[in-house]
């Protein structure tokens, strides 16, 4: 597979030294570097381009409201020399954040994660299971979930383990979750849907509450005006989940 990449960066420098990363990544193909996102925006919109290397401080306008501009079809990858975006990076189509000066080994393991994902997505969908056919979940199999007591997330190309009775809810993030805990340590990124989390998480424990937060039922404290309460964080329960919530309340309010 080759994707179709461009760069934007208001530093004639690092411009450069991107453009040279690309051209010797072999599934790699530059279609455009500009020094700005204002030049790129009308060449980008007409053209298919699947990954952007993009720099967030630019004058005129920054690379993240740049990409909120964009076709959700391209991903991005930030390169900047400022730490402080990192968590705004993961709420756009971000797929990395590389912090300046970036080596070609970091750049490549970025252009390796863009890969696999677009091989994911790109992947021809299997034969949907006849009824008769689709394998029905066993007691003991339940049972055996209901029982785990950590689980194994991907995060930063590491297998993190994470105890269930630490996690306080999971927020879903377009391709990526984030997974807060109560242990005070920074939440926990990983690239997968909130529905996968919500199928590998016990359903006894965890509680779908909105369509972007599972929470963890034993960690409820304070339920303020339909919105649960994680102490500065306020999660919404929406009309989709209330029936199976207010049921939840109702069998453990007096």
């Amino acid at each position: 597979m080759t994707l179709n990449c461009c760069i934007i960066d208001d530093e004639p420098l690092a411009l450069d030294l991107l453009e040279s990363y690309v051209l010797k990544t072999p599934f790699l193909k530059l279609t455009g570097k500009y020094l700005g996102a204002l030049q790129a925006m009308n060449e980008i919109q007409s053209s298919e381009v699947d990954l952007i290397f993009l720099d967030i401080q630019m004058p005129g306008l920054n690379g993240l409201d740049f990409s909120r501009m964009i076709s959700e079809k391209a991903r991005i990858i930030f390169t900047t020399a400022f730490n402080q975006y990192a968590l705004d990076s993961y709420k756009v189509n971000a797929l990395d954040y590389l912090l300046k000066p970036i080596s070609y080994l970091d750049f490549l393991q970025a252009a390796n994660k863009a890969l696999r994902w677009f091989e994911i997505v790109r992947r021809p969908a299997a034969p949907a299971l006849a009824p008769e056919n689709v394998p029905q979940a066993t007691p003991a199999a339940t049972a055996a979930k209901e029982e785990i007591d950590s689980i194994f997330v991907k995060s930063d190309y590491k297998l993190v383990q994470v105890k269930l009775d630490n996690i306080l809810y999971i927020e879903g993030l377009k391709d990526y979750i984030k997974i807060c805990t109560d242990d005070d340590s920074k939440p926990l990124l990983s690239l997968m849907s909130i529905k996968s989390m919500e199928e590998l998480l016990p359903s006894g424990r965890f509680m779908r509450v909105h369509r972007s937060f599972i929470v963890h039922v034993d960690k409820i404290k304070i339920i303020d005006r339909n919105r649960i309460v994680f102490g500065k964080t306020y999660i919404p329960v929406s009309d989709s989940y209330k029936k199976e919530f207010n049921a939840f309340l109702k069998d453990r309010s007096l």
